[in-house]
C-alpha cells in the first residue's frame, strides 16, 4: 500500500488517509508522454486542464470551478507552497517550475484540505515530490524535437555519497503554442537539491531554483487586445531541517523564500476613439513570499499519533499599474494546525484535524475536518467525513485600482476593488471506498461528494469600473472513481471518471450561466500501458470532458487521444530510451479561447543516463 505524505501531514498508507488521493508515480509520468505537470493531471479524476499560456501558463482546475487562473488548489513542491500571490493568485507558474524527469511522484488530494494547509488548499492539494539525490547519481540527458516548433532539452548531474548527495538540473522547453494564439512559448529552469546527514538523527535539505517563462497573449486584428509578449520570472530558496528524537518522534523546520517578477507592456492604438497615437498599457509588478514552518510529529502509543505546528507567512506585492500606487501591499498569515490519528479499534481509524488562520487583511478563519476510515475486510476500506475550507480574497480582489490616464479622453477606470470582499467558504461531505482485488489485478478508488460553496468571489461590471463581490453560492454533487486493472501480462489499464451535478442555492443569480458552463457533467480519462517484446512499450491516453470551465469564453466539449511508442536501449553502461509521441490523434479542439485550437502534433524524445 503506497504511503502518502501530504494529506494530514502524517505519513499514512493510502487506505488510512482522511481523503481520496491519486498517486502518479515516476513510471506513469514517463510513459504518459506529457511535457509538463499540468498536461499530466488530466489523468486525475475530476481535474480539467488547459494547455494555453494566455493566463501566464497552462492551468488546472478541479470540478470545473471557473476562472482564468488556477487559484483554488494548493501546489506544494517538496512541501513548499508554489502558489503565486500575483493577480488573483495561481499555481500555473509553479506547475512549470520543475522538470518531469526530476519528479519521483505526484500526490493529488481530491477535495478540500484547508484543515492541513490553509487558504490555498480550498479544493485540494497537488504535492510534487522530487527524487532523492542519492537515487539520481550520475549524468542524464533528454532531448525532444518535433512538430509545432517543439524543442526541449535537459541535462542533469548527480554526485556525492555517504553524508551528502547533490543534484543540479538545467532544462528548457519550447513550442509554438496553440493554433490562433501567440506564436512562441518557452520555459527555462535551473534547480539544485542537496540531501545532507551531518550527524545521526539530523537531516538537512537545501533547494534552490529559478524559472524564466516567456509567452504571449492577445487577439489578432483587435487593436484593444493585440498580440504581445509577456514574461514571468521566479526564484526560490528552501531549507529543511529534521531532528529525529526517536523512532516515534521528530521535529521539522522549514524556511523558504520565493520571488516573482511579471513583465507585460504594450501599446494600444487609440484609433477606435478617433485619436491618432497609442497608449502604453502595463501590468508589471513584483511579488515575494517568505514562510517559516515548525512541525512536531509523535507516536504516543500503538493507537495514537499526532502532528501539530505553526506557520508564519508574509506575502508582498508591488505593482503601480495594478494598484495605482508604488506602495507595497503586505499580507501576513499566522497558521496553527494539528491532526490526531486515533485507532479506535483494529479496523476503525479516526482522523480529526483543524487549522486556524489569522490574516492581517481578512482576520480569523477556522478549517476543521473529521474523517473515519473503516477497514471492513483486508484490502477494502470505507471512508466518510466532513470538512470546511476557506479562501480569502487575493490582494488584487481586495485592493485592485487599475486605471488609465488617456490623453484627451482623460482617466478611464478598468478595475476598482471595494475592499469589502470576505473569504469564500466550502463545506464538503464525502463517502469513499478503496478496494483491492488481487485475484483480478484490480484496484478501485471511489469518492461520492457533496460540496456547498458560499460567498464565492465573482467580478461585476459597472460604469465606474469592474469590481469583485461575494455573491455566488451553489452545490456540487457527484461521483468520481479511478479503476486500475492489470488486465494481462505487461498491461495496465487506468479508467478515471467524474460525474458532477450542479444545484444552485440561489437560482437566477448573475453568475448562473458561467457556473453552469464551467461545470462538466462528465469528465473521463483512459490510460492503457502495454509492455511489448523487445523492450518496446505502448501507451494510449484518451480524455474527454462534456465541457470545461478553464476558458476565457463559452466552454466547449473536448476530446483528445495520445499515442506513445518507446524502445529501451543500452549503450555500454548507459541506459537509454527513444520514444515517439503523437498528441491529439483526433480533431482539433478549442482550448482556453474558442479561436485557440490544440492540433495534432508529433515529437521524438531521446533519453540517456548513466
Amino acid at each position: 500500500m503506497p504511503v502518502v505524505l501530504s494529506v494530514s501531514r502524517l505519513p499514512q498508507p493510502l487506505d488510512e488517509t482522511p481523503g481520496a488521493v491519486t498517486i502518479l508515480d515516476r513510471d506513469t509520468i514517463r510513459r504518459s508522454g506529457a511535457r509538463d505537470v499540468a498536461d499530466l493531471l488530466r489523468l486525475v479524476p475530476g481535474f480539467q486542464v488547459s494547455n494555453a499560456f494566455d493566463s501566464v501558463a497552462p492551468q488546472v482546475g478541479y470540478h470545473g470551478i471557473f476562472g482564468r487562473y488556477s487559484n483554488r488548489v494548493e501546489l506544494l513542491i517538496d512541501g513548499r507552497s508554489a502558489y503565486s500571490p500575483y493577480f488573483i493568485g495561481s499555481i500555473a507558474g509553479g506547475l512549470q517550475s520543475v522538470a518531469l524527469q526530476d519528479i519521483e511522484r505526484i500526490e493529488v488530494l481530491r477535495g478540500s484540505n484547508s484543515a492541513a494547509y490553509g487558504a490555498r488548499a480550498f479544493l485540494g492539494v497537488i504535492n510534487i515530490v522530487t527524487r532523492h539525490t542519492a537515487d539520481s547519481l550520475g549524468a542524464r540527458g533528454v532531448v525532444t524535437t518535433g512538430e509545432n516548433g517543439i524543442h526541449d532539452a535537459q541535462a542533469s548531474l548527480g554526485w556525492g555519497t555517504g553524508p551528502g548527495s547533490f543534484r543540479l538540473t538545467v532544462d528548457r522547453r519550447a513550442d509554438e503554442g496553440l493554433e490562433g494564439a501567440y506564436d512562441r512559448n518557452s520555459v527555462s529552469r535551473v534547480n539544485f537539491r542537496s540531501d545532507l546527514y551531518p550527524a545521526p538523527g539530523h537531516e538537512v535539505q537545501l533547494r534552490l531554483g529559478a524559472t524564466s517563462l516567456n509567452a504571449g497573449r492577445g487577439q489578432p486584428d483587435f487593436v484593444l487586445d493585440p498580440f504581445r509578449p509577456f514574461g514571468f520570472d521566479s526564484a526560490y530558496a528552501q531549507v529543511d531541517y529534521k531532528l529525529v528524537l526517536s523512532s516515534d518522534e521528530d521535529v521539522a523546520i522549514k524556511l523558504s523564500r520565493s520571488q516573482e517578477r511579471y513583465r507585460e507592456e504594450f501599446p494600444v492604438s487609440l484609433l477606435p476613439y478617433k485619436i491618432n497615437g497609442v497608449y502604453n498599457v502595463s501590468a508589471n509588478g513584483d511579488a515575494s513570499s517568505d514562510a517559516l514552518t515548525l512541525q512536531h510529529t509523535q507516536r504516543h502509543s500503538p493507537v495514537l499519533r499526532t502532528v501539530w505546528g505553526a506557520e508564519y507567512r508574509q506575502e508582498r506585492i508591488v505593482s503601480a499599474p495594478l494598484y495605482h500606487t508604488d506602495a507595497a501591499f503586505d499580507t501576513r498569515f499566522l497558521r496553527l494546525f494539528g491532526n490526531l490519528e486515533w485507532r479506535l479499534a483494529p479496523d476503525w481509524l479516526l482522523n480529526a484535524g483543524a487549522l486556524a488562520e489569522n490574516s492581517s487583511v481578512t482576520g480569523n478563519t477556522l478549517a476543521p475536518r473529521v474523517m473515519m476510515n473503516w477497514h471492513l475486510a483486508p484490502g477494502h476500506t470505507l471512508r466518510a467525513g466532513v470538512s470546511k475550507a476557506f479562501r480569502p480574497p487575493s490582494t488584487y480582489e481586495m485592493f485592485a485600482d487599475r486605471r488609465f490616464d488617456i490623453p484627451v479622453l482623460g482617466e478611464r477606470v478598468d478595475t476598482r476593488a471595494t475592499g469589502q470582499t470576505v473569504p469564500e467558504t466550502l463545506v464538503a461531505k464525502e463517502v469513499g471506498y478503496l478496494g483491492d482485488f488481487p485475484a483480478w489485478g484490480v484496484a478501485l478508488d471511489v469518492r461520492l461528494f457533496q460540496e456547498r460553496f458560499d460567498k464565492l468571489i465573482d467580478i461585476r461590471y459597472a460604469p465606474g469600473g469592474k469590481y469583485y463581490i461575494n455573491d455566488t453560492a451553489f452545490d456540487l454533487e457527484g461521483t468520481e472513481y479511478q479503476l486500475k486493472w492489470q488486465a494481462w501480462q505487461g498491461a495496465q489499464l487506468i479508467v478515471s471518471q467524474a460525474f458532477i451535478h450542479n444545484t444552485h442555492v440561489a437560482p437566477g443569480a448573475p453568475g448562473d450561466d458561467e457556473i453552469n458552463a464551467a461545470t462538466p457533467k462528465r469528465a473521463s480519462a483512459l490510460a492503457y500501458f502495454q509492455q511489448l517484446p523487445g523492450q518496446i512499450s505502448l501507451t494510449l491516453l484518451h480524455s474527454e470532458n462534456s465541457t470545461t470551465g478553464l476558458v476565457a469564453d463559452r466552454p466547449q466539449p473536448r476530446a483528445r487521444t495520445d499515442l506513445r511508442l518507446a524502445k529501451a536501449m543500452r549503450w555500454g553502461s548507459r541506459r537509454g530510451e527513444v520514444a515517439l509521441v503523437v498528441q491529439n490523434l483526433g480533431s482539433d479542439y478549442a482550448d482556453f479561447k474558442r479561436q485557440h485550437l490544440f492540433q495534432k502534433q508529433a515529437f521524438i524524445t531521446l533519453r540517456l543516463e548513466d
